[in-house]
């Protein structure tokens, strides 16, 4: 049975691989973007079966219309993928209030927006898949992304209380976390802080570490997300390439050994 999908960000990167993954199956989909432009070969190519709409996630009557309208072409929603958002970079001294509150916006509000939306249509139906696009960021954490972590960190706490509140109504929610990927999350769709000299051996650092470590193109995020959706029991997070399971990994270990070695201080806050 053929799927009805909401993205959101779907003019490139990962969304476009979500969107072309739904569409060549023969799902349909409500692909949503800033410009609508952007989406015109895929009209051309898809017809009726793709739905371009206009969205700024940050604009809440704008996401209610956008699901609506949705809803009302095809009839239902059964995968939603918060897909859009984008990167601030700069450290915490560097990053501006606004920006952070920006970010916030787009990467978290956006995400609550829609999915506040879609919830009384997948309720009704009884069904429906969220799917939260969140990244290894949303695991750990690393210099000059403090306002982005923010962000995913927010996103997946969020999302982990959703996913048990909704699971009585037959919805699923899964975060997807990604791994460093070449798209231009952190190049042209990136907000980048006006530098201070006192952190320049910082950011030269990281991007000498930026630059000897390709990315790969997401070119198997079409085949997984499919894998992700059709599961009969769907998983509450999913890395989306092999960096992220080593690096969580180390992570992982780093926090348990710490707590291991702070356990008396954590029992003495008892009085034990």
């Amino acid at each position: 049975m053929s799927k009805v999908w909401f993205v959101t960000g779907s003019s490139k990167g990962f969304g476009r691989e979500f969107v072309l993954a739904a569409l060549e199956r023969g799902d349909k989909v409500a692909a949503t973007a800033r410009n609508t432009d952007t989406l015109g070969d895929l009209v051309e190519k898809y017809g009726d079966a793709v739905l371009p709409l206009q969205l700024d996630v940050t604009d809440r009557d704008q996401v209610y219309a956008a699901v609506k309208s949705a809803h009302d072409t095809f009839g239902r929603l059964d995968v939603v993928i918060n897909n859009a958002g984008y990167g601030l970079f700069g450290t915490i001294e560097e990053i501006t209030e606004q920006q952070l509150r920006d970010q916030l916006e787009t990467n978290l509000f956006g995400v609550f927006n829609v999915t506040q939306a879609v919830l009384p249509i997948m309720r009704e139906q009884g069904s429906g898949h969220i799917i939260q696009i969140s990244t290894i960021g949303g695991v750990g954490a690393f210099p000059t992304l403090g306002g982005y972590h923010a962000s995913k960190w927010a996103l997946e706490g969020m999302s982990e209380s959703l996913a048990q509140e909704v699971a009585g109504f037959g919805i699923k929610v899964t975060l997807v976390e990604p791994g460093g990927f070449d798209t231009d999350w952190g190049t042209a769709s990136a907000t980048i802080a006006e530098a201070q000299p006192q952190y320049k051996a910082l950011h030269d650092g990281m991007a000498a570490q930026r630059a000897n470590n390709a990315s790969p193109k997401p070119v198997g995020f079409g085949s997984a997300i499919l894998k992700v959706v059709d599961a009969e029991k769907a998983p509450l997070r999913v890395f989306f390439g092999e960096q992220p399971v080593q690096i969580a990994s180390y992570i992982y270990q780093q926090r348990l050994a710490e707590w291991a070695e702070w356990a008396p201080v954590s029992r003495e806050a008892e009085g034990k």
